[in-house]
């Protein structure tokens, strides 16, 4: 039996195949975040929110320099990494204490790992360091907003500035080698949030210095690759630490986020790296978010993140509303926010 196809049927069936394509070219691609036989310098944030990137995905690395202020957490972090080793006969595990909040803390960072891997600069330094303090703009003390930026972004910018001054020389660049700097933010740099104003901005920022680098580096050829990872909430003791500050309304506003375990945020973090992703998000809602705010960034890819584009900002105008009228509904109920019990 024959079957009439209409213009809207061909045109139907071709989008499908477009949408389509993209997945079906991803179970053979080649992983593109491949870290074996490479060196890894991964800071080790406040409350082990990514512990699990390092037990599941770094032991692959040829060696490893990790970072941290706490040298008893790390040296259990160092042991745990160093028993999922896929070869520790070969593989080398150290790590570095230091404060990435202050100025000079990057260039030493960098030159011991250096020194320690043989001369050496590492292939790969994911950015991870980061806390919030969350609260109301009026209500947080500058000293405070200043540590948030000192902390978040900050230790972000200063060291990419020093580990990129390795891998762009003209003799890092002739090695071939290829070089991975992945920042750390949050989806909250995507989406204004009542509460997150001393730490929102940092965020914020991250993501401009990670699109502004990305756009440069390819003055020096293709060799380094910049990404940016956007984890929603996660059940970490660094979450609970938050919410000793966090303003009720804003408790209200984030309630049906999804939550993840450090386990899955970084199970996620790593399959979105390992695509080749550029802005890494976690989730449905991070992805939705991040939809509404690709403006010139490189997309993952540009077929899906087009059309999630067009129809995230249907979505978000309402998404939008709701909170602001959430917002105005606690005013209404609640006061002024100068009668608000004081969190800290």
């Amino acid at each position: 039996m024959a079957v009439d196809l209409t213009p809207w049927t061909i045109a139907g069936l071709v989008l499908g195949l477009l949408l389509l394509l993209p997945t079906v070219m991803g179970f053979f691609s080649r992983n593109k975040f491949n870290v074996s036989g490479k060196s890894s310098l991964p800071e080790r944030p406040r409350y082990r929110a990514m512990l699990g990137s390092w037990r599941k995905h770094y032991p692959k690395s040829r060696h490893i320099s990790q970072l941290a202020t706490a040298l008893p957490r790390v040296k259990l972090t160092i042991k745990r990494v160093q028993a999922s080793a896929a070869n520790a006969s070969t593989q080398r595990f150290q790590y570095i204490s230091a404060d990435v909040s202050e100025p000079d803390g990057a260039a030493r960072i960098i030159a011991e790992a250096i020194a320690w891997n043989s001369g050496e600069s590492p292939d790969i330094v994911w950015c991870i360091a980061g806390a919030s303090y969350p609260n109301l703009f009026v209500e947080t003390p500058i000293s405070t907003m200043r540590q948030q930026m000192d902390v978040n972004f900050w230790s972000c910018a200063d060291m990419a500035h020093v580990v990129l001054k390795e891998w762009l020389t003209p003799s890092a660049l002739q090695q071939g080698k290829e070089r991975h700097l992945v920042f750390t933010s949050s989806i909250v740099a995507f989406c204004a949030l009542t509460g997150y104003t001393p730490y929102a901005p940092a965020k914020a920022a991250i993501k401009s210095l990670s699109d502004t680098l990305a756009q440069e580096v390819l003055l020096y050829g293709n060799n380094v690759k910049i990404h940016t990872v956007f984890p929603c909430t996660i059940l970490s003791p660094g979450y609970v630490v938050e919410n000793q500050s966090k303003p009720g309304v804003t408790h209200i506003l984030e309630a049906a986020d999804p939550k993840q375990t450090p386990e899955e945020a970084a199970a996620r973090s790593i399959a979105g790296l390992e695509k080749g992703q550029y802005l890494v998000t976690l989730n449905w809602i991070g992805s939705i978010m991040r939809a509404c705010a690709w403006g010139t960034s490189p997309r993952n890819n540009w077929l899906f993140d087009t059309l999630e584009t067009w129809l995230a900002s249907i979505v978000m105008l309402f998404v939008g509303l709701d909170m602001d009228a959430k917002v105005v509904s606690y005013r209404k109920k609640h006061g002024h926010p100068s009668t608000y019990t004081k969190k800290i």
